[in-house]
């Protein structure tokens, strides 16, 4: 069994090789640029380890590797144009280094390219692949557009934004997972409880993003500090904050996301502090990182065979950045 860490190096070492034509420059350097900004690879990683849950690393696992990453690119890409926001990973955005025909285009491209991945895969389970594949791909855009849609909602039930980043965030990181058990040979079962595993631990790790986003060290995270907040977004902090707040703060919350002001990030997180907003964050993250263990627990691989993947639960779900 390998580490997360060896694994990434053996990905990082399969992945960073140029994946585009060099003409038309102004289309595909732009997705170079993206691709070069680096990043955890979790997605992908993922794949590799759902796979050697249950066999000997396939050599198809990096082709579908390959292909998840890059479709996760594509919806940074656009998310990033949506979200209008100049920074990621410390880096300019593409539609700010480019511009967002350009940006639009080039994600565009990069999601074909990753079925030029999966093409290259000879099994007998390419139709799985491709339907679950597909699937998800359809969810993140799901996803996506609900995250906009909420935006233009006065209110928003915490059922319904799990919901939205289940879809989102979450069923990428279980479909890289049963992705790479379906290439293992996995049972039906099996890779569904792997599936679970990755959908609560994508919910964890996306708590713990809206989290670092209201509450992180710019420095750490890469990205603008109330990022969220400035664009009104209904997290589930804003959620949480709206339930529990007095009849005052509410009035306050609502008009400082109505006129936005200078200091609107400020003024949010201290009245999110005086709601013990963080603190009840910690604890519903805690919540789904223990739903995650127990869908692990319950597949019938050898423990040992597991460590590494609870390794990795557990570094997603306490980074800080």
């Amino acid at each position: 069994m390998h580490s997360f860490e060896e694994l990434t190096n053996q990905f990082s070492a399969f992945f960073n090789v140029r994946h585009f034509p060099e003409v038309p420059a102004s289309l595909y350097d732009p997705c170079e640029y993206f691709l070069g900004l680096g990043g955890k690879r979790i997605r992908p990683v993922m794949c590799l380890m759902g796979n050697e849950l249950f066999d000997a690393i396939t050599p198809e696992a990096f082709e579908i590797a390959t292909a998840i990453e890059l479709f996760h690119n594509f919806t940074l890409i656009h998310d990033d144009i949506m979200d209008n926001a100049p920074l990621r990973r410390g880096m300019q955005t593409v539609h700010k280094k480019f511009n967002e025909s350009t940006a639009l285009l080039s994600g565009d491209v990069m999601v074909i390219q990753a079925y030029e991945y999966i093409n290259k895969i000879k099994t007998s389970y390419i139709n799985k692949v491709l339907g679950l594949f597909n699937k998800t791909a359809r969810q993140v855009c799901e996803g996506q557009q609900l995250d906009m849609d909420f935006e233009k909602k006065k209110t928003v039930a915490l059922d319904e934004y799990i919901h939205m980043i289940g879809l989102k965030t979450s069923v990428l990181m279980g479909a890289s997972l049963q992705l790479g058990a379906i290439l293992g040979g996995a049972g039906e079962g099996n890779g569904k409880h792997l599936y679970e595993f990755g959908l609560n631990l994508g919910i964890a790790f996306q708590l713990q993003d809206d989290y670092l986003d209201a509450f992180g060290d710019p420095e750490k995270f890469g990205k603008q500090v109330g990022g969220d907040i400035v664009a009104n977004k209904k997290t589930f902090l804003m959620i949480h904050a709206l339930e529990v707040a007095t009849n005052e703060q509410k009035e306050e919350l609502q008009n400082i996301m109505a006129i936005n002001p200078e200091d609107k990030v400020k003024k949010v997180l201290s009245i999110y502090k005086s709601c013990g907003v963080d603190e009840w964050a910690r604890s519903l993250k805690e919540k789904y990182v223990t739903e995650a263990f127990q869908h692990l627990e319950d597949i019938a691989v050898l423990s040992v065979r597991k460590k590494p993947l609870q390794q990795l639960a557990s570094f997603l779900v306490q980074r800080e950045y």
